[in-house]
């Protein structure tokens, strides 16, 4: 296991380090094991940051998952498969991405 940058929040400094084993490594620290639906949400994520430029908040973040992946996402769904509260905060976490800007 490699040694990862974080910054203080717990997000890679470089994200574009990032590689599913990265995911991987730091979801063992959440208690949590990614499947090929958990990568397909990361790999949407890094997508729409790509091309808007910045890690979404929750809302922007479903509605963006909703068009690109499944009309059936919702932020209920995110927390049950994530195992958390804070769905923008730890999706872009394990996605390798800066935390969204409007997230404490």
């Amino acid at each position: 296991m490699v040694a990862l940058q974080l910054d203080q929040d717990g997000h890679l400094i470089d994200y574009q380090i990032w590689t599913p084993d990265i995911a991987r490594q730091i979801a063992l620290g959440l208690d949590l094991e990614l499947e090929p639906w958990h990568f397909e949400i990361l790999f949407a994520l890094r997508n729409f940051y790509s091309e808007y430029g910045y890690a979404p908040a929750t809302r922007p973040l479903i509605k963006y998952l909703i068009k690109t992946v499944n009309a059936e996402i919702s932020n209920q769904l995110l927390m049950e498969k994530f195992k958390t509260g804070l769905v923008a905060r730890h999706l872009t976490r394990l996605a390798g991405l800066p935390k969204p800007p409007n997230c404490l």
